[in-house]
């Protein structure tokens, strides 16, 4: 029986706040998921929203959080809002009593970050971030492989969009607080410092702004270099917009002593692959694992392995795979501090590379 249904255990009755597409896909994991009630939406223009009437009919929706928590009382909330509301609403959820689910980035600055965080441990509630790939089987294999290739690690990553009409539309809105590096940098990083558990100590970024439809202070693409104490090394690269090329957008792999691994992408240089497209940011179809080692003759000792991962969960999958995991950490049944602690050190890193494209200086950690 799915998450305790007719089990006596507690349903959690929860509020999603911002409906674009991250939003969406959250209240509709909500609903197939038993452990909850999706009990309200709030977002602009509520009563315009009409492409919500049929899938989410007989629902309340509210234009403001505090109406919504008011009028509610839920036990938890998903913050799915523009990354400089994210904060706010989620200290104001805590302060009503509730859990929380708040899409990456935490927040639009380290110290907003750090208060999240606060106010969490005070109220004494779950406090969950939107880091996907955690519960991505691919990208986990990816990450446990990664660390067995020694040290120090190279570690490329990339994802880079090109976005024309209401995609354009959401990455300009997205920009008016947070650049590209750091919107969907944090998930890298992350990774990064999840293969390598090492310390990071230095960031070097550049950026550039390929558009006049941004503020004059934003950039639409950059990329960072992060080292590491313990010799390891990455890159992030990210741009937005209707100029950016859809060559190589999609690079994910990771190199040491011993050989390399890196997802292969499905459709990779086909005409299917776009992206635009959420699945294809987290999409692969196999990963391949490089070995190092020579025969006596030079020759490579082994032959390249491929895992194919042609079963792996899709976009809404992962979503609700976020949401099970939220409902056990509500139920007590997993501890959230090292992902709290990894959720502010992505965080310091994506901005400490913000602070370094402004200022043209390598950042010291």
């Amino acid at each position: 029986m799915a998450d305790g249904a007719g089990s006596g255990v507690k349903r959690q009755r929860v509020l999603v706040v911002g409906l674009g597409t991250m939003g969406l896909s959250h209240a509709r994991a909500y609903e197939a998921i038993d452990g909850f009630d999706l009990v309200g939406l709030c977002t602009r223009n509520a009563a315009a929203r009409h492409d919500l009437d049929q899938e989410f009919a007989g629902l309340p929706r509210y234009e403001r959080l505090p109406e919504a928590l008011k009028a509610l009382k839920p036990d938890a909330v998903a913050v799915c809002a523009y990354t400089e509301h994210h904060a706010p609403m989620a200290r104001e959820a805590f302060a009503a009593g509730a859990h929380v689910f708040c899409e990456k980035p935490l927040a639009d600055t380290l110290k907003a970050a750090e208060s999240v965080v606060a106010a969490a441990r005070a109220a004494n509630k779950v406090l969950l971030v939107g880091y996907i790939l955690r519960v991505h089987p691919s990208w986990t294999r990816f990450v446990e492989i990664g660390r067995t290739l020694g040290k120090p690690l190279v570690m490329r990553m990339n994802l880079n969009q090109q976005s024309s009409g209401s995609f354009w539309g959401v990455h300009k809105a997205l920009m008016r607080s947070t650049s590209p590096i750091v919107d969907c940098g944090v998930h890298y990083v992350d990774v990064m410092c999840q293969v390598t558990r090492a310390k990071p100590v230095a960031v070097h970024a550049v950026g550039a702004r390929l558009t006049d439809e941004i503020a004059p202070t934003m950039v639409n693409y950059g990329h960072l270099h992060l080292a590491f104490d313990d010799g390891s090394v990455g890159w992030y690269e990210a741009g937005w917009g209707p100029m950016i090329s859809e060559t190589a957008f999609f690079v994910k792999d990771m190199i040491g002593p011993k050989g390399c691994v890196s997802i292969v992408a499905k459709e990779e240089g086909g005409a299917e692959a776009k992206s635009a497209d959420h699945d294809t940011h987290t999409r692969t179809s196999a990963l391949r694992i490089h070995h190092a080692a020579l025969n006596a003759d030079g020759a490579f000792a082994h032959p390249d392995e491929i895992l194919s991962t042609e079963d792996e969960p899709g976009h809404q999958d992962l979503c609700e795979r976020e949401q099970r995991l939220f409902l056990k950490a509500i139920r007590g049944e997993i501890d959230l501090k090292d992902h709290l602690e990894d959720a502010i050190n992505s965080l310091r890193i994506v901005f400490a590379a913000d602070e370094s494209m402004r200022t043209g200086e390598v950042v010291r950690l």
